[in-house]
């Protein structure tokens, strides 16, 4: 039997971008002159099948796991700092959830694991896998059974999304290591070095860095027997990584749009556009992060971010920071006046 996450996408609907297309050259201003606003009106509106898209109701999940990579000392910060942030997520100080909150958008935060678990807390739901995934460098970081719960936990988060009305999926993250972890799937699924998808992710210093580099390098020689991008996921990946490529290739596989955030999100949808390529077309990209190896997995998907601030924080930050523009793209396209309602000559 084939498992679900094989299972292909549907294609956003031609017919409902065309009537977009249509619309756009009506309203009154020089053909193209709003730019990517336009084009992102069109591409909503063929992924939500309707001329006149909407991204109002907004659900945005975020992962938390922690790494076994961690103990090699490739974060700045200790690792009992992903299960420290759970409780500020639940207690509503992180960054995410003032964003949220700001935009009324739904905010759900998935505890998949950590090594500091701080228990029961409001908000938080806890699917469990384990404390960690185990170290890269000696062993996979998951066995099957724990990569197959964590890509369902995405496809449930899903799900949730859709029972709860959602128009627009972000995804988010948090787990000290991740962004070493990201970095190894890029290198293995785009057969890049480490030291050209390597960063600084939580402020690590050179030494830090170069440690990071080693560590990715080790774990690319240990695993070179992995076959596809599957395996890569397995063996390289986190439980919130997996999570969230459950979750992108769910969402395209139900017809919903998905606002890819930064560095360590981008290397879960590259994973699961080589798992189930008819993910991509679902995909919007929010911003460039300032963290070393993005541009080249924007690139390996011919992604084009909407904004670059700088920005290396994690957590679906990015992607609620850029969510207004696609609010403002709708609303644009909704109630602009065509040149016949406006009573404007057209060129």
């Amino acid at each position: 039997m084939t498992s679900w996450y094989l299972r292909a996408c549907a294609q956003p609907h031609a017919e409902a971008a065309a009537a977009a297309r249509q619309r756009q050259a009506q309203l009154t201003k020089p053909a193209g002159s709003l730019g990517r606003l336009e084009t992102l009106a069109i591409e909503l509106a063929g992924m939500q099948g309707r001329a006149l898209p909407a991204v109002d109701a907004v659900w945005i999940t975020v992962f938390a796991a922690d790494h076994g990579v961690a103990a090699a000392g490739v974060s700045a910060y200790p690792q009992a700092v992903t299960g420290e942030m759970l409780r500020n997520f639940a207690h509503g100080g992180a960054a995410i959830a003032v964003l949220a909150a700001a935009q009324q958008a739904e905010l759900e935060v998935v505890n998949l694991g950590v090594v500091n678990d701080p228990g029961e807390l409001p908000g938080v739901r806890r699917e469990i896998i384990a404390a960690s995934t185990a170290s890269f460098l000696s062993d996979a970081a998951m066995h099957d059974e724990q990569l197959e719960a964590a890509l369902a936990s995405g496809q449930r988060s899903v799900e949730r999304a859709r029972a709860g009305g959602a128009q627009l999926l972000i995804c988010g993250e948090m787990g000290i290591g991740n962004t070493t972890s990201a970095a190894a799937l890029g290198c293995a699924l785009l057969a890049e070095s480490p030291e050209h998808l390597s960063g600084r992710g939580t402020g690590v210093d050179d030494a830090g860095l170069r440690r990071k580099i080693e560590a990715i390098r080790k774990a690319l020689d240990f695993h070179a027997g992995a076959h596809d991008a599957r395996e890569w996921l397995r063996r390289l990946g986190g439980f919130e990584l997996a999570a969230m490529t459950g979750a992108y290739i769910a969402a395209a596989q139900q017809r919903l749009p998905i606002l890819v955030d930064g560095f360590v999100t981008t290397a879960a949808a590259l994973a699961a556009v080589k798992i189930q390529p008819s993910v991509r077309p679902w995909l919007l990209f929010s911003h460039r992060s300032q963290e070393a190896g993005h541009a080249r997995l924007l690139a390996a998907m011919d992604a084009q971010p909407l904004l670059d601030l700088g920005l290396r924080l994690g957590e679906a930050s990015g992607a609620a920071t850029a969510l207004p523009l696609l609010r403002l793209a709708c609303a644009l396209h909704a109630n602009m006046a065509t040149f016949a309602e406006a009573g404007v000559s057209e060129a």
